[in-house]
């Protein structure tokens, strides 16, 4: 199968009823300043940037050659997080899920889900994945939680895989979703929506 390389790595706006997927740029700088908050000092991750160092952090993502960004914007237009595609490997047809977040004023609802829902329809349908991987620190449960509400199964634990900024070491869990089992996650993740 022929895979279309300059699609694999580009950002196009996705959307749905919950949730738009926008490619991440400058211009969402001030409204993502607003909605990370004080994120940035939970103690379990490194990828949150603080208020002041939301520009640098666009400009860091949007200069690497490896991922695909994009802000989440909430169904009146603000945007409130960013989502990224990340190790994206076309020739062995899959990629991860990763360094997302939401501000926490917009936890809890549908704009997880939806954003997955709509990064999952990318990777399966469009870009033909066989493989997506998400992964999160063996500490945040919230995210483990929600990650295996999303469908996917975890494959196994890194342990003192990733020194954190802050020095501590990280074990990281990792999940993926197998294109045989796409059907099914994205008939609960809509089941959810609904």
């Amino acid at each position: 199968m022929d895979i279309d390389r300059e699609n694999f790595f580009a950002a196009p706006t996705l959307a749905n009823e919950w949730v738009t997927l926008e490619p991440l740029s400058g211009e969402h700088a001030d409204a993502l300043a607003a909605a990370v908050g004080d994120l940035h000092e939970l103690w379990y991750q490194d990828h949150i940037p603080s208020i002041s160092e939301v520009p640098e952090y666009i400009e860091r993502l949007l200069g690497e050659d490896n991922r695909v960004a994009w802000t989440i914007v909430n169904p009146d237009g603000t945007p409130v997080g960013v989502t990224t595609y990340l190790h994206l490997d076309p020739v062995n047809r899959n990629l991860e899920i990763g360094s997302t977040w939401i501000g926490a004023d917009f936890q809890g609802g549908a704009l997880n889900p939806a954003a997955k829902l709509l990064l999952l329809q990318r990777a399966f349908e469009d870009l033909r994945c066989l493989r997506v991987e998400i992964r999160t620190h063996y500490m945040n449960r919230q995210s483990r939680a929600a990650i295996e509400k999303v469908g996917a199964k975890l494959d196994g634990v890194l342990r003192r895989h990733k020194i954190l900024k802050s020095g501590l070491v990280r074990d990281t869990c990792v999940y993926s979703i197998l294109d045989t089992e796409w059907p099914e996650v994205k008939t609960g993740l809509q089941a959810r929506l609904d």
